[in-house]
């Protein structure tokens, strides 16, 4: 603490300021009352302030008090307290302060004015997720040792309540904005340095041209235009040649890895003798969904591990769904984290299948989890190829091939995961496995039949008592004991009450 704000407190060494969270609700109840901006096509956020001296004194402001588009901290700061000294104060604010470049210039931001006014202790009530702040606002006071904390938990729900056509917005913006970064996918549509035409494999080509119905040779002239119309071909208009992109190397290269070294499926099946198998994938991406299959066939039946579990209780994984999971992969991993490949594992109780990077936004982990991630590709030259294959839907058609396994296939859903490196989608082939994946100490608890009508909550929709019963077979009383165990270890909860009450499941 610099030496100003030492003699400030030495001055007020009577303090008669409240327990914070008093001032926390007084913060929310006026963040209800502010107005937004009627003129903006963007929503305004609810934000209220409240300035507390060292004798306790209470001024309160919140954002568009006096004029629309004011935000409560430049409100409360210099249109109510600009000749006043304010060294040592408390602020509590609904929304993490604007950060420095927030505001357009002559603007002071919110941060700027806390530190200006010497203000020695902040708390924030939630994050703005706006990428003109996103935690800029909070890092800049702190870099400014001013001591910044945030609201209780209880107060959180309530300020995003009111601001989720806000936040929904933010959130959508930062998205973007973190797409606008991940440009390392730029050189895949770019020319392939030291690759030509020939460099391109008559197999590969052929096996395109056959799957999407052309009527082409694999490198007539007419094909090759058609080619550079997709932008994977360029044209040199001196040497009067084809040149393959980025992208046209990994789809119906000869040999992709020469130029990308990541380009590889590894694959690998644990047997059940303690004994493994390995084969490396590094053709043309549009050779490798069949390929993949063929080992499949082979390596699945013989994993199964007939020692431990009957026959019926681990059945030969449906081979159409770890195709779609790889082809999956193949079209939407991170082709720039180098030497990170593509692994498919095949175990006898489970399959994993991972893929270098983190989901694309606005992908998450948690839109995976529960089925509902839209179809948007990292790679949308490689994307599209498959699609014009019928490797893959544009809609989201492989969300419902994976929510539909239980349904479909008497088979527990799919766990996605991020590990750090890559995006991790788990295939449990038998309801024990999944009490390996889920991290929830809770599941442990639960016995085999547990686990099974426990993952009946799995797809993220809420089930009232009677549908779970329903799809577990069960008497109303076994259901209703069911669900207050689920409850009680926290895997599920509770939503709405009376003959409304619906149950669904707690990530």
């Amino acid at each position: 603490m610099n030496k100003t704000r030492t003699m400030a407190k030495e001055e007020n060494s009577e303090d008669k300021r409240k327990d914070p969270k008093v001032y926390m609700k007084l913060a929310v109840e006026v963040m209800k009352k502010s107005i937004p901006e009627r003129k903006k096509k963007d929503p305004s956020p609810y934000v209220g302030a409240v300035l507390i001296f060292p004798d306790g004194t209470v001024e309160t402001a919140y954002r568009g008090e006096f004029r629309e588009g004011d935000h409560a901290e430049y409100t409360l700061l210099d249109k109510k307290h600009r000749q006043k000294d304010l060294t040592g104060c408390w602020l509590f604010a609904t929304l993490e302060p604007c950060a420095p470049g927030a505001r357009n210039a002559p603007k002071l931001s919110c941060a700027e004015r806390i530190v200006n006014a010497r203000i020695s202790d902040v708390w924030f009530g939630i994050q703005d997720k706006n990428p003109k702040v996103d935690h800029g606002g909070i890092d800049y006071l702190i870099e400014n040792n001013v001591n910044v904390r945030q609201f209780l938990p209880e107060f959180h729900k309530e300020i995003e309540d009111i601001n989720k056509e806000f936040m929904t917005w933010a959130n959508m913006k930062n998205d973007e904005e973190k797409a606008k970064k991940q440009k390392p996918q730029d050189h895949l549509n770019e020319r392939a340095e030291a690759t030509n035409i020939d460099s391109l494999s008559d197999e590969a080509l052929q096996k395109f041209i056959s799957e999407s119905g052309r009527k082409f040779e694999p490198k007539s002239d007419e094909f090759l235009q058609e080619l550079k119309e997709m932008d994977l071909l360029e044209y040199n208009e001196g040497t009067k040649s084809y040149l393959p992109t980025g992208n046209a190397i990994l789809l119906f290269g000869k040999s992709p890895r020469n130029k990308f070294p990541q380009a590889a499926v590894k694959a690998k099946v644990h047997y059940a003798d303690g004994k493994t198998g390995a084969e490396t994938f590094n053709d043309a991406l549009v050779l490798i969904p069949d390929q993949i299959e063929e080992w499949l066939k082979k390596v699945l039946p013989a994993s199964i591990d007939r020692s431990k579990f009957k026959a019926q209780q681990v059945p030969s994984f449906p081979i159409e769904v770890i195709r779609e999971a790889v082809i999956n992969a193949l079209a939407h991993r991170n082709y720039a984290v180098d030497g990170a490949k593509i692994q498919l594992e095949v175990f006898p109780d489970r399959i994993l299948v991972k893929s270098p990077g983190e989901p694309v936004p606005p992908i998450t982990i948690e839109a995976l989890n529960n089925f509902s991630a839209t179809s948007y590709s990292r790679n949308k030259k490689i994307a599209f190829i498959f699609n014009e294959m019928g490797y893959m839907e544009e809609s989201a058609v492989g969300m419902d091939t994976f929510r539909l396994m239980r349904e479909n296939h008497k088979l527990p859903l799919p766990i996605f995961k991020y590990d750090g490196i890559n995006t991790v989608v788990n295939f449990p082939r038998t309801t024990e496995a999944v009490r390996g994946i889920i991290d929830n100490k809770s599941i442990g608890s639960l016995n085999k039949d547990e686990l099974s009508f426990f993952d009946i909550f799995r797809n993220h929709k809420p089930i009232s008592k009677v549908e779970f019963a329903k799809q577990a077979g069960l008497t109303n009383r076994t259901a209703e004991r069911l669900l207050k165990k689920f409850t009680d270890l926290n895997l599920i909860r509770k939503q709405g009450a009376g003959p409304s009450t619906t149950y669904v499941i707690n990530e």
